[in-house]
């Protein structure tokens, strides 16, 4: 069907290429492609025994003009970012200049502010509908499946949504003191920064972690759940008729957060750079160095995700509720394909937002967000590659 070039090869990356090996009917051939080559070798030789052909290459996605050439070298179909949210804008300056279709799983973040959202990714909207081709901003689970399950209860069960709560709980054990899921420079900047929630047309800004239920999870029982800004939500405010209020919560183990608290306090979660032994270091990113690596979590973790979206509106006249969820088992994950389910989670997604491109399900001209997209097609191959959904109609609500 068609070539995909992967950018990045760690923990959500590895999983999207085992997943595009595994649908080898729509992925003919994959080029994978990182600073550090070697990884991408590691990962062709444990696939090589599959029908979809695997070449690597050494990139620095930093760098339009290597993302260039690696594109018109391959001559890939589409293009699958899975390397940093810094890297989105030289990426897709390159799938312009090259007029190759683009898929992302997190919006743009400037290297030097903790600042994440999508007015710049947006901004190339009109360049891309010059081009005729597709970008798909967020294709992971959240941003993703929660904007494709919004799309999906705003299709089949709602005239109007007026509240969505978007709930990302993890219950995994990985028997470290401290560790972060994914990225540890990325998670903690998104952790540590001022919370937000959408409410009546406007977005107000809390304080860090400073509001907190307890919400009992299918399956994984109850969690204590913060609300944090994220990026799903600027989309979505804009894109859910009747909306009034959109919130997201994660869940935080009180250890964890005793960790990050001290860490903070000691100024190692801070990104302005200092001096350290004649050299300028930035201190998360030192941390990030010292931390365990989110792609070897895997082989440790037990326990289960559950990852939903709960919704309230109008039917027919009639107030009605909506819980749409996915639980995923880390062990199994990791059994599939060496990776915990933090990974797995948005890893699945990003393979099937570039097989809706390649498939012409989701091919139009411009940068759209996922829930601009008919849900159906989408909903259907996450039954089929590993992230089945379930619904609840009477679900406990947040207060």
């Amino acid at each position: 069907m068609g070539k995909a070039l992967i950018i990045g090869c760690g923990g959500v990356a590895s999983v999207a290429i085992h997943k595009c090996c595994q649908n080898s009917e729509i992925f003919n051939e994959i080029c994978i492609a990182s600073r550090t080559k070697s990884k991408c070798d590691a990962l062709k030789e444990k696939l090589k025994d599959g029908k979809t052909k695997i070449l690597t290459a050494a990139l620095d996605a930093d760098n339009t003009d290597e993302v260039i050439n690696i594109i018109n070298s391959f001559k890939p179909d589409v293009v699958i970012n899975l390397a940093l949210p810094y890297q989105d804008l030289t990426i897709m300056e390159a799938c312009l200049a090259t007029k190759t279709n683009y898929v992302d799983t997190a919006n743009y973040e400037p290297p030097d502010t903790a600042k994440f959202e999508y007015k710049w990714q947006w901004a190339y909207k009109e360049r891309f509908e010059k081009a005729g081709i597709t970008a798909v901003l967020g294709s992971g689970f959240d941003p993703g499946v929660t904007g494709v399950f919004s799309a999906y209860a705003q299709k089949h069960h709602f005239d109007e949504i007026h509240t969505l709560d978007i709930v990302d709980a993890n219950a995994g054990d990985h028997g470290y003191p401290f560790a972060t899921n994914f990225n540890p420079e990325i998670n903690i900047r998104e952790v540590t920064a001022k919370g937000s929630y959408f409410e009546n047309g406007r977005f107000i800004e809390t304080e860090p972690m400073s509001i907190k239920r307890v919400y009992d999870f299918p399956q994984i029982g109850k969690k204590d759940i913060y609300l944090l800004h994220h990026e799903e939500m600027e989309s979505l405010a804009i894109n859910l008729k009747g909306i009034k209020r959109i919130r997201f919560w994660m869940t935080f183990s009180e250890k964890y957060l005793n960790h990050l608290q001290v860490l903070q306090n000691v100024g190692m979660t801070s990104i302005k750079p200092i001096e350290f032994e004649g050299r300028q270091i930035v201190p998360l990113q030192f941390l990030k160095a010292v931390l365990p690596d989110p792609a070897s979590l895997g082989p440790r973790t037990k326990g289960k995700t559950n990852i939903g979206c709960i919704f309230t509106g109008i039917k027919d006249g009639k107030e009605k509720k909506y819980y749409l969820y996915n639980v995923c088992d880390h062990q199994q994950c990791y059994k599939e394909v060496g990776s915990q389910a933090v990974s797995y989670t948005t890893g699945v997604p990003a393979m099937i937002g570039a097989q809706m491109i390649l498939t012409g399900k989701w091919k139009k001209p411009g940068v759209y967000n996922v829930e601009n997209f008919d849900p159906d097609p989408f909903m259907q191959e996450l039954n089929k590659w590993g992230l089945p959904w379930q619904e609840s109609f009477d679900p406990q609500l947040i207060d």
